[in-house]
């Protein structure tokens, strides 16, 4: 009787079916998205990434040197996730910029605010994967200039077209976007995980209402000098 075996019964014989290399990457990214999105920043890690793709554990050390450079990655993903909403949301507002229409630029910087509040609510796990960035790598968000498509870029276009259309004094719009970022996110935390997590759903749209009418009269309000 033959030994011999055909290369079909031989799976030692077969041909290995080799991803791209880019591939694997975004697939671990995207894995490490899903990882996040289940459970925070504190659920991304390499191995059960290598395991959703379907690669041995060391091929992820051919793309990433440790798991905070994964999660780097994946904090940077979960960033532009949150932009895309926010561009999703600024978008359903009629009309374009440019167009001088001062009510439609007040309703697109609404729209930043308020889908900042909505992905913080609908995607808990990315938004607090989004800044959990590791201390070795910096946010290259935060000194962004000029528009681009981060959260942080679409919020200063916005305060950009208030004044271009007069209901923001130029004067007043250097160093503007930090505060108003630094009032929406207070919220999206407190809602979130921070005190006020349980409160009733009018409540919340309450709340959201009046931080966003606090920040809009704050913003269209010339500050008073102070008497001399």
């Amino acid at each position: 009787m033959s030994t011999h075996r055909s290369a079909a019964e031989n799976p030692r014989s077969q041909p290995t079916t080799r991803r791209p290399r880019g591939a694997v990457r975004e697939g671990l990214i995207a894995a490490g998205l899903e990882l996040a999105r289940a459970g925070g920043p504190d659920a991304v890690v390499l191995r059960e990434a290598t395991r959703i793709v379907g690669v041995v554990p060391n091929a992820a050390y051919r793309h990433f040197a440790d798991r905070d450079e994964l999660l780097a990655a994946v904090c940077e993903a979960a960033m532009a996730r949150l932009g895309d909403r926010m561009a999703a949301e600024v978008a359903r507002v009629p009309g374009e910029r440019g167009d001088g229409d001062a009510d439609a630029a007040f309703g697109r910087m609404a729209a930043v605010g308020m889908a900042y509040l909505e992905f913080a609510r609908e995607e808990p796990g990315l938004f607090a994967t989004a800044y959990a960035l590791p201390d070795q790598h910096p946010y290259a968000v935060v000194g962004a200039t000029g528009p681009d498509a981060s959260p942080l870029g679409q919020l200063r276009a916005g305060l950009d077209e208030l004044v271009e259309v007069g209901l923001l004094d130029a004067g007043r719009r250097t160093g503007i976007e930090f505060p108003v970022w630094s009032t929406v996110h207070g919220l999206a935390v407190l809602l979130g995980q921070g005190p006020l997590r349980a409160a009733p759903e009018e409540d919340r749209r309450m709340l959201t209402d009046r931080v966003l009418g606090f920040i809009g009269e704050g913003l269209l309000t010339a500050v008073a000098a102070p008497d001399a």
